[in-house]
């Protein structure tokens, strides 16, 4: 993949403020963040930039590795190591991190994927570890908004496994791990972001 074939999301550049300022909110001391699918790696790399003391580890499926790493080239920083590779129903790394970010992954994950996601996470939380997650949720089995139901339903008829999560059912997960939620802010275009703070951690 050349330059001139970088990957591009437009929405990155639409939500990336927004999700800074939870960012800088929950992680403004010196951490090890590991973000769960970087996508294009726009994120990454603009994150990266505003907050000078995270290490920020992308990682994301072996075929987006290259996409990320164009991004990455593109203003290289120490603190933004080579992208890992990581299928959250596969081999998680050996490292614990402070901090776990993810944007815009669940509705595109199966469910058993989310249910994996969590289960995988357990390993590389330490005690007062933070995940933060943006997108779309369900409450109450119930869309928040007309344009969400119709974004649901266009992401069933592509793929039916897909679809808007129920915030009560990702919550559930995230307790079964240990962590207990202490924000879910709202965000621009019907988003929402949720915040969970690690009260246990997992031995290995």
């Amino acid at each position: 993949m050349s330059p001139a074939d970088k990957p591009h999301a437009p929405a990155t550049e639409r939500n990336r403020d927004a999700i800074l300022e939870v960012l800088a909110d929950h992680f403004g001391q010196p951490a090890r963040i590991l973000e769960i699918g970087s996508g294009t790696g726009q994120h990454a790399l603009y994150f990266s930039q505003a907050l000078p003391h995270l290490h920020w580890q992308c990682s994301d499926c072996a075929e987006r590795l290259d996409g990320i790493r164009l991004w990455l080239a593109e203003n290289p920083l120490a603190n933004t190591p080579p992208p890992l590779e990581l299928d959250v129903a596969g081999s998680w790394p050996e490292q614990r991190f402070d901090g776990v970010f993810s944007a815009n992954t669940l509705h595109i994950m199966s469910w058993p994927e989310v249910e994996s996601m969590f289960a995988g996470l357990r390993g590389i939380l330490a005690p007062g570890t933070r995940l933060v997650v943006y997108g779309p949720f369900k409450y109450q089995q119930q869309h928040t908004s007309d344009s969400n139901r119709e974004f649901d339903r266009s992401l069933r008829a592509e793929v039916a496994s897909r679809g808007i999560r129920d915030f009560e059912a990702v919550d559930a997960l995230a307790q079964g791990i240990g962590l207990r939620l202490i924000e879910d802010r709202a965000m621009p275009a019907n988003n929402r972001c949720l915040v969970w703070k690690s009260e246990l951690g997992s031995p290995r």
